[in-house]
């Protein structure tokens, strides 16, 4: 297989892989039988283009990876936390190497930098957090803070989602300022519970895709897997689809590391924090998430820690003042519809690593057992 496509283009400057991209990053919605040949047909092109290309990069390391995405909100308890982690760049370092590498329930994790001291700038340390059903949020935080040496951390739910998406190829030359017309959608938070059958379909539909596995047809051998009939698969997948479970279909870049040919997709990632009133914070999460240029927004409670913001966004660029002119069009824009901004500020981020937060159960279960750890005391 990597004989045959060792000749292909792999880099998003390639303008056949940008089309690709452009679509197959975040327009992909839901569970389909068949998303590749969506692709191709958002696309306009062959569907054995689309799969060549896609496997190329993949194999070269252009596309992270690709899979079906989950609204984990709504499967799994989570949060954006901020740890503080005393000493220097080795003490840091180290609290992130143990989250990257032996917490597979921490996603996102980032360390992050403010232009100034400031409230909150202590927290250099950012990850997002999925704790399984039945498990408790507050304790795996304590476990991990002793874990890492965090003397201090903020965990911080999501209490309501308005923007959630990728498409770094296609933001690439946005204008600041461009916004939907309509308002940012109000997307909840609310778990879902699902039955064991569900549960083995779920584990291998978000499993990651291998090089291999790129191709038409791409879920009969994970229905096998789950051991159920493909037929039954289907029907599951589209049932947790229609509940709000499944997410996107979703290729995933680096966000920040080179690609082979030294390219990047984005240089700069930015989080927002806006502190707006009390009651306000609904539509204000509408208002900032019809903006093109952010892959996340979210309300969310900073507390104390961060000057007590409640809106929080992302926005990735390759040029930092052009992520900071995108920062002035959406405070200009809420200044515009008549909402007070109080205070707000940005964290950049430095060395990051992304990977899926594990979800299940049972997964969490066996982690624990790992670690000598009752599974019951962490309810």
């Amino acid at each position: 297989m990597l004989d045959t496509i060792s000749h292909v283009p792999t880099e998003i400057t390639d303008p056949l892989n940008a089309r690709i991209l452009a679509v197959s990053e975040d327009r992909i919605s839901g569970f389909l039988v068949d998303p590749f040949a969506e692709i191709a047909r958002l696309t306009e092109l062959p569907v054995d283009t689309v799969l060549e290309r896609l496997r190329a990069m993949l194999a070269a390391g252009t596309i992270r990876r690709i899979r079906q995405t989950l609204m984990a909100t709504n499967l799994a308890p989570g949060a954006l936390v901020a740890w503080r982690v005393p000493g220097g760049s080795e003490e840091i370092d180290a609290a992130f190497d143990f989250l990257w590498k032996e917490d597979p329930f921490s996603g996102h994790i980032v360390i992050r930098s403010t232009d100034a001291a400031t409230v909150g700038s202590a927290f250099r340390l950012w990850t997002t957090l999925k704790v399984p059903q039945g498990f408790s949020m507050g304790k795996h935080c304590d476990l991990l803070a002793r874990r890492i040496g965090a003397v201090e951390y903020r965990a911080m739910p999501a209490k309501k989602l308005f923007a959630l998406g990728v498409g770094h190829v296609r933001r690439q030359r946005m204008e600041p300022g461009a916004k939907s017309e309509a308002l940012g959608q109000v997307i909840d938070t609310n778990l879902v519970e699902l039955s064991p059958v569900e549960w083995r379909v779920l584990e291998p539909l978000k499993r990651e895709f291998v090089v291999g596995e790129v191709r038409a047809d791409p879920w009969r051998a994970r229905a096998a897997e789950a051991g159920v009939s493909f037929d039954e698969f289907v029907r599951i997948a589209h049932s947790l689809s229609e509940r709000g479970v499944i997410g996107r279909f979703s290729t995933f870049l680096e966000h920040v590391k080179p690609s082979a040919a030294g390219t990047r997709v984005t240089r700069y990632n930015a989080l927002f924090h806006w502190r707006v009133p009390e009651g306000r914070e609904i539509e204000t999460g509408r208002e900032v998430g019809r903006h093109h240029i952010l892959t996340h927004c979210y309300w969310r409670e900073g507390g104390p820690e961060f000057a007590r913001v409640n809106i929080m966004a992302v926005a990735h660029g390759t040029e930092k003042s052009i992520v900071l002119a995108h920062k002035e069009a959406i405070d200009a824009h809420l200044g515009a519809v008549g909402i007070p901004v109080v205070y707000t500020n940005v964290f950049w981020g430095g060395r990051s690593e992304i990977k899926p937060s594990e979800i299940s159960p049972s997964v969490y279960a066996s982690w624990c057992r790992a670690r000598g750890i009752e599974p019951d005391a962490m309810r």
